[in-house]
This record gives C-alpha cells, sequence and structure tokens, in this order.
C-alpha cells in the first residue's frame, strides 16, 4: 500500500478530503498542520508566510511519518507540498508516495478558508501560497483533483484517479 500525501493551498480541504480517503481506503490518516513547530504555526498566525528554513523541520517530522508507512498499511497524510523540492524530499523517505494535488480557483479557496474557524493559517496568507505553488510535473506520481463539489465528491474523483495509476 502506498503512502499518499494529499496537498495543494490552504483552503483545498486537504483535511477533511485526506480523512475521508483514509477512511474509504481502511489506512491511517495524518493532519501535516500537526506536524509543524509551534514558531511556524506562530508565524502562520500572524500573517507571515514560512520559508523553505521553517519548513524543513516540517518536511523531516512529515517524512519520518512516511517512512514509518511506507511498504506496510500505508496511509495517507495531509501535507501543502507546494514545491517541487518538498515533494522530492518526501519522496526521498518513500519513493512509491503518490500526491494527490486538490486544485481549484482562488475565489473558491478564499470563500472556504473564510469560512473555516479556528484555523491558524489567515485569508492574507493565500496568494503567497498560489505563489509558491509548483503544480505536480509529467515525471512525478500523482493526480490532480478539482475541489469544486462536495467533500464527498472530491475524495471520490481522487479515488477513481488513484486507481488509474500504475501500481509500483
Amino acid at each position: 500500500m502506498r503512502v499518499i500525501v494529499v496537498m495543494g493551498v490552504a483552503g483545498t480541504g486537504k483535511t477533511t478530503v485526506g480523512a475521508l480517503l483514509a477512511d474509504a481506503l481502511g489506512i491511517p490518516y495524518a493532519e501535516g498542520d500537526a506536524f509543524h513547530p509551534a514558531a511556524n504555526v506562530a508565524k502562520m498566525s500572524a500573517g507571515t508566510p514560512l520559508d523553505d528554513t521553517d519548513r524543513a523541520p516540517w518536511l523531516d517530522a512529515i517524512g519520518e511519518w512516511i517512512r514509518n508507512r511506507a511498504g506496510t498499511r500505508g496511509g495517507v497524510v495531509s501535507a501543502s507540498s507546494l514545491k517541487r523540492a518538498y515533494r522530492d524530499r518526501l519522496r526521498a523517505t518513500a519513493p512509491d508516495a503518490v500526491f494527490v494535488h486538490l486544485t481549484g480557483e482562488g475565489p473558491l479557496i478564499e470563500k472556504r478558508m473564510a469560512a473555516r474557524r479556528g484555523h491558524f493559517m489567515p485569508t492574507t496568507l493565500l496568494d503567497s501560497q498560489f505563489a509558491t505553488l509548483e503544480p505536480l510535473q509529467a515525471d512525478e506520481v500523482g493526480v490532480a483533483v478539482d475541489v469544486s463539489g462536495t467533500p464527498e465528491e472530491i475524495t471520490e474523483r481522487a479515488l477513481a484517479a488513484l486507481r488509474r495509476l500504475p501500481t509500483p
């Protein structure tokens, strides 16, 4: 069973869709935000984007989770993974990890972010997320899934796309 990384900018539904995917597949789920050091959460809460140095310990912690599940039961983890370099770093821990890139238009995602309660990521950081985003490239194992519709519809589209991928 592969490890699935649900990626995308803030507000695309990584947590919701990730948990639904894990449930549908009967594998463990981990919320990527839980791996952030307190300093990262404080920085984002203050409206300051993270830089690559900030992200390094976060990516390493997620990578450890991925490594511990690769080749066993698998798992699903949500992690923005906005840059190719971040995905390469995660893939180094489990080369057969697969990415589900949740995609959508800015206004829809901003509306969803504004409706969230109790999340540390302000909508003011959405532009920086889009500016940082490097979509999946042709040589990366993964699928892009549009986030329009209900979480259940998005999850079904993700499952269908994952089924079409070749097995490692």
